[in-house]
């Protein structure tokens, strides 16, 4: 954590489960100071609870701000005193609740990142990362139209600074990250342990499998590796619905023998989703760079001088997109070994102790 030595982090949504994994693998660094910006006063709440009791020799570096990133204003607040680096997590992120109300997804993720961005450049910010999603690639809904929207805004201003600029402004695109707050994974065990059918809305569907340490690791990747207007992806797993609902009924028998007997119900897909996600686009792959575990994606640089440029790039129909559907697929006992990392399963099957109440299932 060497380059984090001495400085100070802005985590927007920061309460999140994004916000609380970063904290967990901050805290006990060289960090200075990590500050906390969101809306939600009663999360704030007990996030500094569960730091004072379970990280009271480093909970003095986390600074509480609260504020909304659809007004300026309170950004601003938080980056008084300075700021080096931003984490951009706030996100409106339930597909359908955003279908039923597009443009409240539109002034959090389009409207709100933007005064993020511009708040981060007039206060002299070394580091901004901007978190995004599978759901930005072809979008058909509108959290991920709007997510979209933002890679957009983010790359156009990352554009507009250049290369050498102060403020070097990146994004990264993740896939579903298991056990985050409103996952179907924390859904899926609270219907086994009440003795409830598993609703399925499409045994079929594909989604990629990433824990939120790899998340974090894709942002440290993209901090440390990018340049401005770069989109990094993380490579990862996937697995169908009906071999993660397999895997989960498998692992939970070893608490009770009848939760691997829980029938499934297909419901039908809800509004918005997709039968699986793309992480790179096939015209992003014809730019993308591999880098091992991850694909870059630089910035398109060109300007609007199109007389310059000489036909399009013939790379583009060699290409396949990479997607849930062609990324390595998980058996039902390797979907096993993944939940395993799960903090709130391991405490489930006691294999190690119970950090939080049992009704906290999100990582």
């Amino acid at each position: 954590m060497s380059i984090f030595k001495g400085k100070t982090l802005l985590i927007t949504g920061g309460t999140g489960s994004f916000g609380n994994m970063v904290l967990k693998r901050f805290l006990d660094s060289d960090i200075k100071e990590i500050r906390i910006f969101s809306r939600d006063e009663k999360k704030q709440d007990d996030m500094r609870h569960i730091l004072q009791a379970q990280y009271s020799e480093s909970v003095h570096k986390v600074k509480f701000y609260i504020g909304d990133v659809r007004n300026r204003q309170s950004i601003d607040v938080a980056m008084r005193g300075g700021v080096d680096y931003i984490f951009s997590a706030a996100a409106l992120k339930q597909v359908p609740s955003c279908e039923f109300f597009p443009m409240q997804a539109v002034e959090t993720n389009v409207y709100g990142t933007n005064n993020v961005l511009e708040s981060a450049i007039a206060h002299g910010v070394s580091n901004v990362v901007v978190l995004s999603t599978d759901k930005a690639a072809y979008p058909i809904n509108a959290m991920g139209i709007s997510k979209a929207m933002m890679e957009k805004v983010a790359i156009a201003k990352a554009r507009q600074l250049g290369e050498n600029a102060k403020t070097t402004i990146c994004c990264t695109r993740y896939g579903n990250v298991m056990a985050s707050r409103g996952s179907v994974i924390p859904l899926w065990v609270d219907q086994i342990e009440a003795g409830k059918l598993i609703t399925i809305t499409d045994p079929n569907m594909s989604r990629f499998m990433m824990t939120l340490n790899d998340a974090v690791d894709l942002v440290i990747y993209a901090f440390e590796h990018g340049n401005n207007g770069d989109l990094f992806v993380q490579k990862a797993p996937a697995a169908t619905l009906d071999v993660l609902a397999e895997a989960l009924k498998q692992t939970y028998a070893r608490v009770k023998p009848e939760y691997g007997e829980t029938e499934v119900k297909v419901i039908g897909t809800r509004h918005g989703e997709k039968l699986y996600e793309t992480l790179v686009t096939r015209e992003e792959m014809a730019r993308a760079i591999d880098m091992g575990g991850y694909y870059r994606i630089p910035c398109d640089a060109r300007d609007l001088n199109y007389d310059k440029i000489e036909g399009g790039n013939p790379d583009v129909d060699k290409m396949d997109e990479y997607h849930s559907h062609n990324t390595r697929r998980l058996t039902i006992e390797q979907m096993k070994e993944l939940l395993l990392k799960l903090t709130f399963i391991r405490e489930d099957l006691g294999l190690q102790p119970r950090a939080h109440t049992k009704e906290i299932r999100s990582e």
